[in-house]
C-alpha cells in the first residue's frame, strides 16, 4: 500500500469520529464562499439582463440624443427610412397643484404615440399609456410617479400645472422601460406627457435645457454597425450622441461592474478573515491529535504520511464548507434579485451561473490551502518528544522550505485571482497590497501586545497578573483575536469616519449665506422682471445671474478630445455636454492657479478659462487650444488660465468660462441664485411660479436632502457589507476561544486545585479577554482612522475631521464581543470536573 492510499484510509477513519472542532472552520469557509458566489451570481444575472433586455432599456436598436433641438427634417427622414422611429423630449420643470401652493421639481418626459418601441410602460392598476396621455375634454393627460402624488397631495383625476399648461392626472407610473438610458441622477419624480402637449407649456424656449431622444427600431436583418457607420458618414457634423442596444446603459453597466468588484473584494476580505479561523482550526485540530501524531512517529510513520493524512482531512472538510457556501450563494439570486428589482432599472435573470460558482470555489480552495499549509508543515517536522510536551509547552518551529514555498505560491495565486478577475485591476492591486499591509500591521500589533505584556513586570493583583501572563504565554490566542476581530472593526471605524465626514461636509460646510434657490432657463427678456420680482419679497436678497450655454469639448491642441485625454479618471468631462458661460470678471469663490485673467475690457481672439479638473484631464495649461462645439458650431479658443473653485460655496460656477466677445450672440438662457430667509422661501417660490411658470426652480435644501438620502442608502449598504467582515471576525474569535478550550480547562483545574474559587478564575479570564478586546479596539481605531484619513485626503481631496465617537463606539463593541465569547468559554471550562483531567495527566 502506498503512503498516499494509507493516508487517505487513515484520514477517512479519523473523520468518522465527527466534525468536533471544525464547525468554525466550515462556517468561515462557507461564509466567505457564499458571499463571493452570491455577488458573482447576482452580477452575472444583472449583466445577462442588461444584455438580453438591451433594446427595452435603450428604447430601440439605436438611440440618438442631442440637446436643444430634435434632428432636422433631412436627418429625421433618413432615420425613418431605416425603421420605426420614436421621439421624446426630457427636461426639468416645475409641477404645481391646482391651488398654486404645492409644487415640486419634476423630470418631465414628453413622448410620441410610438413610444416605447420595445418593452412596455406599466401603470398602477393597469391601463394603456397612449390612452392615459390622450387629450380628453380639451385637457391632456399626464402619468406621474408615486412620489409626486405624495409631494403634491394629488390623485388620479386631479389637475396639475406645468409651465403654462394644465394636465389631468390620468394614472400613476409603475415602470418605465428605458429610464436607465436617461440621466442617472434625478432631482425629482418622473412626469410623462404627450409630446404634442409640450407646445402648450411654454417650456420650449430658445436655449432651454431640453434633451431630445430619437429611438430607431431597425428591421431584423439590418447590419447594426454598418447602419450606424452609414449614418455617421451621411451626417458627420450632427450634434447627436449615438448608442446602440449592445451598450444600452453604460452607466448602469459600470455601476454593476464596480459593485461586483467592491462586493467581491468584501467577500474576499471575509474569506481572508475566515482564513485566520481556518488556520486556528487546523492548529487546534493538530494540537488535539498531538499524541496520535507522536505515536505514529514513534512506530515509524514518516513525516510525509502525517502531512498527507491531515492535508486530506483538511481538503475534505474544506470541500464540505465550500459546497455549503456554494449552495447558499446559488440561492442568493432568488432573494437578492427580487430585492434589487425596482432599485435598479435592470431585472436580474435568475439562474445558476457555473462560472460564478467555480470562481467562488477556487477562492475557497486557495484560502484553505494558504492558511493550512503552515500548521500542516509544522506538524510534519515536530519530533515526537516535543509533541508529548505540547499540552504544557506548545512546540514552535517552522515547516520545511517546500511547504513554506507552497504556502507562498498559494497566497500569490489567491492574490493573482483577485486581480485577474477584477474589472478594475488597479483597484484590485491596491486591495491586495492593502490586505497584505493590514495583515502585517495586525501581526506586528499582536506581537507588540505580547511583548509588552511579558515586560509589564510583576503585578500585585493575582487576577491581573494571570490575565497579563495569558496574553504572552505559549499558545496564547492574542494574535488570532487581534487579527480576526481587528480587521472587521477596522472596516467599521473607517466607514464610520468617512460617512461622518460626508455628513459633516453636507450639513456643516455649506456656508450660512448659501442661496435658497437656483433658477434655470431664464430667458433674456425675463431677467430684469425676475430680479425685480424676487428682490421685492421681504427677506430675499443677493440676486445673482450669469448666462448659461451647453457645449462639448471636440479637440484639444488640434487632437480629437477622446485621444487627447491623458487622465482616465477625468473621462466624465467627455461623457456629455458641459456647462459654459462667459464673463469679464473672475467668478466668485474661484482662484487662478496658472496664467492670468483677461482685462475687463478685453476685445480680441477667443480666450477660455478652464477648471483644474479639465487641465488635469488633458494635461494642459495656459497656451493650449481647445475647440468647443456649442449648438453645432465649433469655437476654438486659447487657454488663458486655469482656476480652482470652491463648489461648496454653492455659488454659480462653470468648468469653462469664455472671455467676452465670443458667445454673446449665441442662443442662451440665464441661471440665477437668490438668498432668502426661511419665511421668504415660500413667497419667492409662489411668486415665481405664478409669474414665470417656464422657469425651473431648484430649492437648495431639497437638493441637499436628496444627496443626503443617497449617502444614507450608500452608508447603510456599506455598513451591512462591513458587518459581513465583522461576522467573519466574530466567527474566528469564537474559533480562537474554542481552540483554547482544552488549555482553559487545564488552567482552571490547576487554579482550583491551588485554592482559587470559581469567581477568582472567572474574573482573571474575563480581565484577560477585556484587555484583549480593548487593545484590539485601540489598534483597530488607529488603523481605521489612518485608512479613513488617507481615503478622504488623497482619494477624495476632502477636509478631514476626527470623530472620536466612532472610535469609542468601536472600542465598546470590541470589548463587549470579546468579553461575551470569553465569558462563554471560561464558563464552559469551569464546568468541567477536575478528577478525570488529574487522573489523565
Amino acid at each position: 500500500m502506498t503512503d498516499l492510499s494509507l493516508a487517505l484510509r487513515l484520514a477517512r477513519r479519523e473523520l468518522r469520529t465527527g466534525l468536533k472542532g471544525f464547525w468554525v472552520f466550515l462556517a468561515c469557509l462557507a461564509l466567505g464562499v457564499a458571499a463571493i458566489a452570491a455577488v458573482q451570481s447576482v452580477s452575472s444575472g444583472l449583466l445577462d439582463g442588461l444584455a438580453s433586455d438591451g433594446r427595452s432599456i435603450l428604447g430601440g436598436d439605436v438611440a440618438l440624443r442631442q440637446l436643444y433641438n430634435p434632428p432636422a427634417d433631412e436627418q429625421m427622414a433618413a432615420l425613418k427610412a431605416g425603421g420605426r422611429v420614436s421621439t421624446s423630449a426630457e427636461m426639468r420643470a416645475m409641477a404645481r397643484a391646482d391651488d398654486d401652493v404645492r409644487s415640486s421639481l419634476v423630470e418631465l418626459k414628453a413622448v410620441d404615440d410610438f413610444y416605447p418601441l420595445y418593452g412596455a410602460v406599466t401603470l398602477e392598476g393597469g391601463g394603456d399609456l397612449r390612452d392615459a396621455l390622450a387629450q380628453k375634454d380639451g385637457r391632456w393627460g399626464a402619468v406621474v410617479e408615486a412620489s409626486l402624488v405624495d409631494r403634491l397631495g394629488i390623485k388620479p383625476g386631479d389637475t396639475i400645472h406645468v409651465g403654462e399648461g394644465a394636465y389631468r392626472v390620468a394614472a400613476v407610473l409603475d415602470r418605465e422601460p428605458d429610464r436607465a438610458s436617461s440621466n442617472a441622477f434625478s432631482l425629482g419624480p418622473r412626469l410623462l406627457v404627450a409630446l404634442p402637449s409640450l407646445a402648450n407649456t411654454g417650456l420650449l424656449q430658445p436655449g432651454s435645457l431640453t434633451w431630445w431622444s430619437t429611438k430607431v427600431a431597425l428591421p431584423p436583418d439590418t447590419d447594426l454597425k454598418a447602419w450606424q457607420e452609414g449614418l455617421r458618414a451621411r451626417f458627420p457634423d450632427a450634434p447627436w450622441r449615438m448608442r446602440d442596444y449592445t451598450n444600452a446603459s453604460p452607466q448602469i453597466e459600470r455601476f454593476i461592474d464596480r459593485m461586483t468588484l467592491f462586493l467581491t473584494l468584501v467577500g474576499l476580505t471575509a474569506l481572508l478573515v475566515g482564513g485566520v479561523g481556518v488556520g486556528n482550526a487546523v492548529r487546534s485540530h493538530l494540537d488535539s491529535r498531538a499524541r496520535t501524531i507522536a505515536m505514529m512517529k514513534c512506530i515509524g510513520a514518516p513525516g510525509a504520511l502525517v502531512f498527507q493524512l491531515y492535508l486530506a482531512q483538511i481538503l475534505a472538510l474544506a470541500l464540505l464548507g465550500i459546497v455549503i457556501g456554494l449552495a447558499l450563494g446559488a440561492m442568493a439570486p432568488l432573494a437578492l434579485g427580487r430585492l434589487l428589482d425596482g432599485v435598479l432599472p435592470v431585472s436580474a435573470h435568475i439562474g445558476v451561473y457555473p462560472g460564478a460558482l467555480a470562481l467562488a470555489a477556487l477562492y475557497g480552495v486557495l484560502t484553505a490551502l494558504t492558511f493550512s499549509l503552515w500548521p500542516l508543515g509544522r506538524a510534519r517536522e515536530v519530533p515526537a518528544g516535543a509533541l508529548f510536551r505540547d499540552v504544557i509547552a506548545p512546540a514552535g518551529g517552522r515547516p520545511r522550505t517546500p511547504y513554506t514555498v507552497a504556502m507562498i505560491m498559494s497566497a500569490l495565486a489567491l492574490a493573482g485571482l483577485a486581480v485577474l478577475t477584477a474589472h478594475n485591476k488597479i483597484f484590485a492591486l491596491w486591495f491586495v497590497g492593502g490586505s497584505i499591509a493590514t495583515f502585517l500591521a495586525f501581526r506586528a500589533a499582536a506581537a507588540l501586545v505580547t511583548w509588552g505584556a511579558a515586560r509589564v513586570g510583576r503585578v500585585r493583583r493575582p487576577g491581573l497578573r494571570l490575565a497579563l501572563a495569558n496574553l504572552h504565554r505559549p499558545g496564547n490566542p492574542t494574535a488570532a483575536v487581534v487579527l480576526s476581530l481587528g480587521l472587521g472593526l477596522t472596516v467599521l471605524v473607517a466607514i464610520a469616519l468617512i460617512q461622518g465626514n460626508f455628513a459633516r461636509r453636507v450639513s456643516e460646510t455649506i456656508p450660512q449665506d448659501a442661496p435658497a434657490f437656483f433658477f434655470v432657463d431664464i430667458q433674456r427678456d425675463q431677467f430684469d422682471p425676475l430680479r425685480n420680482l424676487v428682490t421685492a419679497v421681504p427677506g430675499a436678497n443677493a440676486f445673482e445671474a450669469v448666462p448659461s450655454l451647453r457645449g462639448r469639448i471636440e479637440r484639444v491642441n488640434g487632437q480629437d478630445a477622446e485621444q487627447a485625454l491623458v487622465n482616465p479618471e477625468q473621462a466624465w468631462i467627455l461623457a456629455g455636454d458641459r456647462g459654459i458661460t462667459y464673463s469679464a470678471t473672475l467668478p466668485k469663490h474661484s482662484t487662478v492657479t496658472a496664467g492670468s485673467w483677461w482685462p475687463t475690457d478685453y476685445a480680441g481672439p477667443p480666450l477660455i478659462s478652464i477648471h483644474q479638473s479639465v487641465a488635469e484631464a488633458f494635461g494642459i495649461g495656459p497656451g493650449a487650444t481647445m475647440t468647443v462645439n456649442i449648438l453645432g458650431r465649433s469655437f476654438e479658443a486659447k487657454v488663458a488660465n486655469v482656476r480652482s473653485a470652491d463648489f461648496s460655496s454653492m455659488a454659480i460656477n462653470f468648468t469653462m468660462v469664455f472671455a467676452p466677445g465670443t458667445l454673446e450672440g449665441a442662443p442662451q438662457t440665464w441661471v440665477a441664485t437668490v438668498r432668502a430667509t426661511p419665511d421668504a422661501e415660500t413667497q419667492v417660490q409662489r411668486a415665481v411660479l405664478q409669474r414665470f411658470p417656464n422657469i425651473t426652480m431648484v430649492r437648495v435644501k431639497d437638493a441637499l436632502d436628496t444627496v443626503a438620502e443617497m449617502l444614507g442608502h450608500i452608508g447603510t449598504a456599506v455598513r451591512i457589507v462591513a458587518g459581513i467582515t465583522l461576522a467573519a471576525g466574530t466567527l474566528v474569535l469564537a474559533g480562537a476561544v474554542a481552540a483554547g478550550h482544552r488549555r482553559r480547562v487545564y488552567d482552571a483545574v490547576v487554579l482550583k486545585v491551588l485554592g482559587a474559587t470559581r469567581g477568582d478564575v472567572l474574573r482573571a479570564f474575563l480581565l484577560e479577554y477585556g484587555l484583549l478586546g480593548l487593545l484590539t479596539a485601540v489598534i483597530a481605531g488607529i488603523i481605521g482612522t489612518l485608512t479613513a484619513w488617507a481615503v478622504l485626503k488623497f482619494l477624495m481631496h476632502w477636509e478631514w475631521s476626527f470623530l472620536p465617537s466612532a472610535v469609542i463606539t468601536t472600542a465598546l463593541l470590541s470589548t463587549a464581543i470579546t468579553l461575551a465569547f470569553g465569558f462563554y468559554g471560561t464558563w464552559r471550562a469551569l464546568g468541567q470536573p477536575s478528577a478525570p483531567l488529574l487522573r489523565n495527566e
